[in-house]
Order: structure tokens, then sequence, then C-alpha cells
């Protein structure tokens, strides 16, 4: 499969033509990585690095992301923020608004997100989203990593997983996916940027799988933790409502599971 072409990306990124430098490659060790690079080197925002292959990829909680080029889209943006780091928590619920909306204008209804990095479609997992933070001279900066199952996979996987193919019958080009996903996050991105994710909360809540719904919370060193799911609060930690009252957890703590 060729790689993505900037040229022809570029052709269908209004809006926002000019605000993305995007490079292709067939293959690192992980975009994220890459890109961190990248962004120590003084890359400008809106830099992205889309990869058919990656030998190190990576996703939440350490986990390996593993696809194809045909299988799969695999790509990483640099984002720089007028904010602290400390205001970028809820990052990644952001960003998976941003990609459920995006997939929905290529075709995919029904598409949600799990609280805090991934996008399903009926219970399944057809993204995965991976946000590191850092800071430089400049300001605080965001690599957002972005794994989209574009074909279902295959093999004995630790959840259940599909792919776009699932959801629309004509799956399109590589290009109109990416260049729908890159205009829906300039706009939350921008969103976020100016009032954190306190102004993007309800719009997650819309998307939002498991809302209103039992739950179990997996904790680092503890026991498991039932409860009925209420979202995220503005700063996006999941909000879980306990016989002992609402309880409140960060995102590098716990996995949840219906």
């Amino acid at each position: 499969m060729p790689l993505i072409d900037p040229v022809a990306l570029n052709d269908l990124l209004d809006p926002v033509r000019g605000r993305f430098d995007v490079d292709s490659v067939d293959e690192c060790d992980s975009t994220n990585s890459v890109l961190m690079r990248r962004a120590t080197e003084g890359a400008p925002s809106g830099t992205v690095l889309v990869a058919d292959r990656q030998s190190a990829g990576r996703g939440r909680r350490g986990r390996n992301w593993v696809s194809t080029p045909e299988s799969g889209l695999l790509f990483s943006l640099l984002w720089r923020f007028n904010r602290p780091l400390s205001d970028l928590s809820g990052l990644s619920l952001a960003v998976g608004i941003a990609v459920v909306e995006a997939l929905q204008t290529a075709g995919a209804q029904s598409v949600s997100v799990k609280w805090p990095n991934d996008v399903l479609y009926q219970d399944a997992k057809l993204a995965g989203i991976l946000v590191e933070l850092a800071g430089d001279a400049r300001g605080a900066l965001a690599i957002i990593g972005i794994g989209l199952n574009l074909h279902s996979p295959a093999g004995d996987l630790p959840q259940p997983a599909c792919g776009l193919d699932a959801i629309v019958r004509d799956l399109p080009d590589r290009h109109f996916i990416l260049a729908k996903i890159l205009i829906a996050l300039a706009g939350v991105l921008d969103q976020f940027n100016a009032c954190g994710f306190a102004a993007l909360q309800t719009r997650w809540q819309q998307y939002h799988a498991w809302q209103g719904q039992q739950v179990r919370v997996l904790a680092d060193g503890s026991a498991e933790l039932g409860g009925i799911c209420l979202g995220a609060d503005q700063d996006g930690a999941l909000l879980l409502e306990t016989p002992q009252g609402i309880r409140r957890f960060l995102s590098g703590e716990i996995s949840l599971r219906r």
C-alpha cells in the first residue's frame, strides 16, 4: 500500500490547510517517540508523523499497538499550548471527541468513547489514543498518538476490537479519513487551549458509552471497586458513584471494565 501522500492530503485539509505539516514514513519505532524527539529540536505545533509500521508502538499502560498498512491508520500529532502542563488534564478525552466526530463525517455512526482514551463501536475497540505531555522553552506541548483500526483485527486480543469496515460499507481512502480527523482535531484543540476540558465536558458525556452504567474500577494495588459511572469531571477525572459516596480517579492509576 502506498504511503500517505502529504500533497494529496493537503488538498483535503480545507479549512485548516497550512496548520499541519505532515510527514509519512514506511516504518519507525513509535510515531510518538519520533515526534517527541523532533519537539526537543523545535518542531512547530501541527507537525504530524504517519507510519505504516511501528516496531515499538505503544498504547496506554505500556501495551503494544500492532497494525499493518492495510489494516490501520497510525499517526501522531505535536501540538503546543498556551496553558501550563497542569492545565492539560482531560486532553485525551478531548481528542476522543475529535476522533468520534471525524468518523461520523466519514459515515461511521453509533461510535462512542470510553474513559479515558478508547473509541468504541458496540463495546469493541475501534481506536486508541495515547497522549504524552512535555514542556520546553516554548511552553507546554502534547504528543497525541492515534491508532485507528481500518479493518477488524484477527487473533487472540486482550479485549474485543473491530475495524471501520464493520461500520462503513464503502471504506473511505486513508487520506480522506486522516484529513477529517486532523480538521476535527484543530477545532477541538483550539477550544481546549482556550478553555480547557471544562468547555468540552458536556460534549464528551454525549458520546460516553458507559454513562450511568454499572462498571468496575481496577486500581493498581487496590481491591476492585464497583459503582455507577458518572462520566468525567471538568478536569477529565473519572467519577464513580459508590455506596460510600462519589469517588474520583485519575487516568494513570486504573482500568475500567463494564
